[in-house]
């Protein structure tokens, strides 16, 4: 199989499909992969150390044009659209409950569209939205310490606080993996950290495996509505596999916070868990003020940190990606979590969350093989 991966274009997205170590495996297979010239610089990756494990470097137009699977980081941008084809093949971040447009390209062109964020491991897990969830869950508290310094238009708190002066309280809005890992770094760092959910279980877990330094909360308006009162850091880590995020938070909470303090919303990229985050924000311009509050809302945090998570990604996604090159649709015939990923068929919605988050005619794989 024809496996290409092209550079990717989101506004300062560093992160690269494939390690040189991804194409080494996927070329020893007797796979060719082409590579878009430069594609992993942004990761640390040279051209060159593309063709030394027998990678080939070219074009664009070429990669999109020759390949029969196109694997990249996040969804197609407007102007990728024109390189949907119906006899292709596409791996990567879909996220299309929140991005109507790009599931109308996707129907229009009849593409086979897997994506990374619904497939289903062992133990009905998510392995190849774990590692970035890991990444942003991690990132939300770096980033939000940075964002409540008084330079950054934060209220001038330092997460931890000192000998003396209380720390800064966090409170984070899901108990997943990005929430656990955001509530892991916070803790750590000696903020007072307060973790919402719903699944008595995993509230549990995270209680025995932080010793109680992690305070638990079941979720309801009530709850999380005073919390907020109080709160300097809060993090959306809420998450429905495929679907659009419900909004825990509302606007009404948020005009009730203190001036200056911080939101970021992990959960944007699937239309935000926080009322008051109605829009993606940038790298380049990450923030912006609403209610006195300064909101972060960056739909690709982990591209901030390529190197990282373009390994952690690469590690995750290649036993899927080989699974494809050498089997085709068959791979998804044989793997019922990996089916599961399926969000777009030739003009039919396989997703049933995306289909009932963008209101269409949801077809069931499993009919359609």
């Amino acid at each position: 199989m024809i496996i290409g991966i092209p550079k990717e274009i989101k506004n300062n997205e560093n992160r690269v499909s494939l390690t040189p170590a991804g194409v080494l495996s996927l070329v020893k297979l007797g796979h060719t992969v082409l590579i878009e010239e430069n594609a992993g610089l942004g990761s640390g990756f040279s051209n060159e150390e593309y063709q030394t494990v027998g990678g080939t470097v070219c074009h664009r137009e070429e990669v999109f044009k020759s390949a029969n699977l196109i694997v990249k980081v996040k969804e197609y941008l407007e102007s990728e659209y024109q390189y949907l084809r119906e006899d292709q093949m596409v791996f990567t971040y879909l996220h299309i409950a929140s991005n109507e447009p790009f599931a109308e390209a996707l129907m229009k062109s009849k593409t086979t569209a897997i994506a990374y964020e619904t497939v289903i491991g062992k133990n009905n897990s998510l392995p190849l939205l774990t590692p970035m969830s890991e990444v942003a869950g991690r990132m939300s508290v770096q980033v939000g310490a940075n964002l409540l310094q008084k330079t950054n238009g934060g209220s001038g708190l330092l997460l931890g606080g000192v000998p003396g002066v209380m720390p800064a309280d966090v409170v984070i809005i899901g108990g997943g993996t990005v929430g656990f890992n955001a509530a892991r770094i916070a803790s750590g760092l000696g903020a007072r950290v307060h973790v919402f959910d719903v699944d008595a279980q995993r509230m549990a877990y995270i209680d025995d495996i932080s010793n109680g330094t992690i305070h638990t909360i079941y979720s309801n308006e009530y709850n999380v509505r005073n919390a907020l009162q109080t709160a300097d850091l809060v993090i959306g880590a809420v998450l429905i596999p495929g679907a659009r995020a419900p909004k825990i938070v509302t606007e009404d909470m948020v005009k009730e916070m203190k001036e200056g303090s911080v939101i970021v919303d992990v959960a944007i990229d699937q239309g935000g868990c926080i009322e008051t985050c109605d829009h993606t924000t940038t790298h380049d311009q990450p923030t912006f003020t609403k209610h006195g509050v300064l909101h972060y809302s960056v739909a690709n945090m982990p591209g901030a940190v390529p190197r990282t998570s373009t390994i952690a990604l690469s590690n995750a996604t290649l036993p899927y990606i080989i699974k494809l090159a050498e089997y085709g649709l068959d791979a998804l015939k044989q793997d019922e979590g990996f089916l599961l990923g399926l969000n777009t068929y030739k003009g039919l919605y396989t997703c049933q969350a995306v289909a009932e988050a963008l209101d269409k005619p949801y077809t069931n794989p499993k009919d359609l093989f």
